[in-house]
């Protein structure tokens, strides 16, 4: 079967088919697992430029007759600072896709029915939703200025018809309810067909109110804002399993909130010393359980990660499990400390490992294991004789995350020059593979891409000096059950899919 990808500019809503992609003959072994994450190539799906302003306006689509709010819709060469996507996001189902950015605007991207004539624009993603979820405020009382830029997305699972994500600035966490309305009631008795009151001497009969059908109107609305509870910024959001509450995390202290209430929050974690010259690691992220909902982990700047029951005490300053893999003396430099501190750990979906990304690797730690990892694998080792120069441009200090795939048999992070990695657990094979629009010529082959530290460079490979340190996928996500991953590069979202799935 030959799927073709295709490449979506929201500006002409024009369509680009591009050929099939892939793996030439001789390049490295694609990967392979029990749900197929490879058996060929991975193609591109379509590429999404994020809307760069936000409007009260409706556009309608050429394409149907939904209508979407907020939108409106310009070439990726204007794109801003405000626009580089800042985290990414699939809904339970997959079917939902939610992007936020450094302007404090959500993006949500919907899949495309699969159609008899059409059965290839299965996988593709389509804009679903634009609103804005948080605008800059400034603390008068620190002098401190609050961005906007959404530091989160979290799904909640979907109950009924509407559905609900929390985002979350440096300071605010935001419930949203997105639903769609496809009717409107006509027929008031105290109003009339503008909305205006009507006199009531005038009204001499009783109407009954009737629902009519409207163009499809798809609204975001806040159900609940949670604020003024964290000193520091927020870096994690995280919903329990109980689906009854959520907590969040901040340099110093971990909040768990209830969903009902908004005025109130408890600290479950407080690492903050009463002399703050003292201070000598922060909390870098955090995450609950997937199915025990009094267990969480958190990690640290130092490249620890402790796990935490909230049946044994109110205040978890005392960890259940405490995670750390001795360092080589060999190894030590002066970026040691820098390039340990971990910027993400996920669970697995079936809780029983956990995974870690620092500066040069990811690692999967068993949970029944503490004192190090089961697999460490390097994401782009050539970067350590470069280390004095990244920390030069501060690149040293980009936090780049990590997922699993659905079977957790896979995991993908991101590197640099719009590279971003994936690595088979089963049968340890590892890909690089780049999301690029250059690279997307018609009928063009997605090839994995090889580093080239020294010596003789092929003509398939790229050097290690000539790496764009601009360009980096720091946000990726997995489908939770196909393999579909969306992986973010500046404000374009590119959609990869299995040319297998």
């Amino acid at each position: 079967m030959v799927l073709q990808s295709s490449e979506r500019h929201y500006r002409d809503w024009d369509h680009r088919r591009l050929g099939p992609w892939c793996s030439p003959t001789g390049s490295p072994a694609p990967l392979s697992c029990e749900t197929g994450c490879g058996e060929g190539s991975w193609i591109l799906v379509c590429r999404l430029l994020v809307p760069t302003q936000v409007s009260l306006l409706s556009m309608e689509e050429d394409i149907d007759t939904r209508k979407i709010n907020n939108s409106f819709l310009r070439d990726h060469s204007y794109a801003t600072e405000a626009d580089i996507i800042s985290t990414v996001e699939f809904n339970h189902t997959g079917e939902l896709l939610a992007t936020g950015d450094k302007g404090g605007r959500v993006v949500i991207f919907q899949r495309e029915q699969e159609s008899k004539n059409q059965v290839h624009r299965r996988g593709e993603y389509n804009v679903y939703s634009t609103f804005q979820s948080h605008e800059p405020e400034f603390d008068y009382l620190k002098s401190l200025e609050i961005e906007e830029k959404i530091n989160k997305i979290r799904w909640l699972p979907q109950q009924n018809a509407a559905y609900f994500l929390l985002s979350t600035n440096d300071k605010t966490v935001k419930l949203w309810k997105v639903s769609e309305r496809d009717k409107r009631p006509e027929g008031y008795n105290l109003k009339d067909e503008e909305g205006r009151l009507r006199d009531p001497a005038t009204i001499t009969t009783l109407r009954v109110p009737v629902l009519r059908p409207m163009d499809l109107m798809v609204e975001a609305t806040p159900r609940r804002v949670f604020a003024n509870a964290h000193t520091y910024h927020i870096n994690s959001i995280s919903v329990n399993s109980d689906y009854e509450t959520y907590m969040s995390a901040d340099d110093l202290r971990i909040n768990l909130w209830n969903f009902e209430i908004t005025n109130q929050s408890f600290n479950i974690v407080d690492i903050k010393p009463a002399n703050m010259e003292e201070l000598t690691e922060v909390i870098t992220a955090a995450e609950f359980h997937p199915h025990h909902c009094n267990t969480f982990v958190y990690s640290s700047s130092k490249g620890t990660i402790r796990l935490c029951d909230m049946r044994a005490s109110a205040l978890c300053d005392r960890h259940t499990k405490f995670f750390e893999e001795p360092e080589d003396p060999s190894n030590r430099s002066f970026f040691s400390e820098i390039i340990s501190s971990i910027s993400d750990v996920k669970f697995s979906h079936s809780g029983r490992y956990i995974m870690t990304r620092d500066y040069l690797t990811v690692k999967v730690w068993d949970l029944n294991m503490e004192n190090r990892p089961i697999e460490t694998y390097q994401v782009h080792d050539y970067l350590r004789s470069k280390l004095c120069s990244l920390y030069e441009n501060d690149c040293i200090f980009d936090k780049f995350e990590c997922v699993w795939n659905g079977s957790d048999s896979v995991i993908m992070t991101g590197s640099y020059n719009n590279f971003f990695r994936m690595f088979d657990r089963n049968t340890k094979r590892d890909v690089t593979l780049e999301a690029s629009r250059e690279n997307s010529k018609p009928r063009a082959i997605l090839k994995p891409r090889k580093v080239c530290v020294g010596g003789k460079r092929r003509k398939d490979e790229i050097s290690v000096d000539s790496l764009d340190f601009s360009k980096k996928i720091l946000h990726t996500a997995w489908h939770p059950s196909e393999n579909i991953i969306a992986v973010a590069a500046t404000n374009n979202l590119y959609i990869f899919q299995d040319k297998v799935n």
